[in-house]
C-alpha cells in the first residue's frame, strides 16, 4: 500500500515560470539529478506530454517506467500515475500543486504516493521519501530561479 507525502518550498519566480520548468520533460537531466533520462512517448493535441518514459538512478532505486500526465488549464495542478509496474515500483501517484503568491512568487506543493514492489523497512522508506521530494523540490527551485526572467 502507498503512503502519500508532501511537501512544498517557495519560488522566486512566476507560475507560469515554474509550470514551464516541470512540463519541459526532455531537460529534466540537465537539472534532476537522479534522472538519467526522460523521453515524451505521446503528445496532448496542445503539445503537453501525455505519457513521458523515465530512467532514474537514485542509488538505492534505479528503474525505468512510464508515467501519464494531465494538466489543470491554467497548469496550477500537474498530475500523473504510473502507466504499468515497473521493476521497483506497483504504482506511482503525484502532483505539483501551484499557487501564485502576492509577492509574484509560486508556492509548490508536491504530493507523492509510490507503492514499492521491493521491500524496505518503514523507517528506510520514510527517510527515502523525504530525501526524493526534498531533492526534487529544491533541484525544481534552483532550476526555476537560475533561468532568466522572460
Amino acid at each position: 500500500m502507498a503512503d502519500t507525502s508532501t511537501q512544498s518550498i517557495q519560488v522566486h519566480a512566476p507560475l507560469a515560470r515554474v509550470a514551464a520548468v516541470i512540463c519541459d520533460f526532455a531537460r529534466y537531466p540537465e537539472w534532476a539529478e537522479s534522472i538519467k533520462k526522460a523521453e515524451v512517448l505521446e503528445e496532448y493535441e496542445d503539445g503537453y506530454a501525455a505519457q513521458v518514459r523515465f530512467q532514474i538512478d537514485a542509488t538505492v532505486l534505479v528503474d525505468e517506467y512510464t508515467l501519464e500526465y494531465a494538466y489543470a488549464d491554467d497548469l496550477s495542478r500537474i498530475e500523473w500515475h504510473l502507466v504499468e509496474p515497473s521493476k521497483t515500483q506497483r504504482s506511482q501517484d503525484g502532483s505539483y500543486d501551484l499557487v501564485e503568491n502576492a509577492d509574484g512568487g509560486t508556492t509548490v506543493t508536491y504530493t507523492l504516493a509510490v507503492d514499492l514492489s521491493i521491500g524496505m523497512l518503514g523507517m528506510f522508506r520514510r527517510k527515502a521519501e523525504k530525501m526524493i521530494m526534498d531533492t526534487a523540490l529544491k533541484e525544481l527551485k534552483r532550476r526555476v530561479e537560475s533561468l532568466p526572467a522572460a
